[in-house]
């Protein structure tokens, strides 16, 4: 099976930029062909540094963010301005009022945990909700499944992406949700309910980019990019589909097996 392109730079500053315009292009190509570009964002450390890229000058002028929709791929059930939040952490860089891109409301997307928790409900309405969201407003494949056209992701030290953990029946759901609740994971913390998107919706994404940085990846990043394959251990190797790009940093990279390293562009 087809693997995905890898890319190895110096350090987390380069997979910053590297990952901006990237991103950049490819919400230029979906604008340019289809008038609109949906992208799905990620959480986790290393993406600070790229949601503070986007919002500078060299690529916040760069495009037409009145034409592109805010999505996330996975968030933990807790209030936006808790620090575990992914949404608090898009808001604190990429949506900061001074430093970061002026988004229209209305093109912004989180999942409705506030609503869910105002209704007394848990993970499950709220992805129910979300995939509500999704399945009205994004292109839709031919098995229903929402289309995005850029899915940003990490890698955790478990293996999980999204949050799909290791042992998740969303592995291979034989009819699998748009979203899903997920209940707190044991190999990964924080250790608090989750709210996620199916990873099928990596697997028929128009584009993906996992990023991953950092010497405390490279056992992991080893072992999903060049070890057996087993996504019900390592869930990320979902995300190792052909036309996926893997962006990492040279100590992240620093494992892999010399004929893999060899494929890297």
């Amino acid at each position: 099976m087809a693997g995905p392109r890898i890319v190895v730079v110096a350090g987390e500053d380069e997979i910053a930029r590297a990952c901006a315009d990237y991103t950049c292009r490819a919400m230029e190509r979906a604008i340019a062909e289809r008038g609109r570009a949906h992208l799905a964002l990620t959480g986790g450390s290393t993406p600070i540094a790229l949601y503070r890229a986007l919002g500078s000058a060299a690529f916040r002028d760069r495009l037409d963010w009145g034409s592109v929709d805010l999505w996330w791929g996975d968030d933990r059930f807790v209030p936006f301005d808790h620090p575990a939040s992914n949404v608090g952490l898009v808001q604190d860089t990429l949506l900061d009022r001074d430093s970061g891109i002026a988004m229209p409301a209305g093109n912004v997307h989180p999942f409705p945990i506030p609503e869910a928790d105002a209704a007394g409900e848990g993970p499950g309405w709220c992805a129910t909700r979300y995939a509500e969201q999704l399945l009205a407003a994004l292109p839709l494949d031919a098995r229903g499944l929402p289309v995005f056209d850029l899915v940003l992701l990490g890698v955790g030290p478990d293996g999980h992406f999204l949050s799909c953990f290791p042992g998740s029946p969303l592995v291979d759901a034989p009819a699998p949700p748009v979203c899903a609740g997920v209940p707190a994971p044991t190999t990964a913390s924080p250790h608090i309910p989750r709210v996620t998107c199916s990873p099928r919706l990596t697997e028929n994404a128009r584009d993906v980019l996992v990023m991953v940085a950092g010497a405390g990846k490279a056992a992991i990043v080893a072992a999903v990019l060049a070890g057996a394959r087993d996504p019900h251990r390592y869930p990320s190797q979902l995300a190792a589909r052909e036309g996926a790009t893997w962006l990492l940093d040279s100590s992240a990279a620093a494992g892999l097996p010399a004929d893999v390293r060899a494929t890297a562009g």
